[in-house]
């Protein structure tokens, strides 16, 4: 067992150098677009549950 947890660590530690990471500014544009993305997001499906909960009794009548 601990044979195996060693081997899992060093093929772990292996694959990890094979990552490509991105730089600082790479990372702070992808976090702002993202963070742009969920709050139209989030406007849209407030705007749409707005004007369906406005529809509904309406269209209950």
């Amino acid at each position: 067992m601990i044979k195996k947890t060693k081997l899992f660590y060093n093929e772990v530690q292996s694959e990890m150098k094979k990552v490509s990471w991105p730089t600082r500014e790479e990372l702070t544009e992808s976090t702002v677009i993202v963070m742009i993305s969920v709050a139209v997001l989030a406007v849209f499906i407030g705007v749409v549950d707005f004007v369906l909960s406005r529809m509904i009794p309406v269209v209950l009548r």
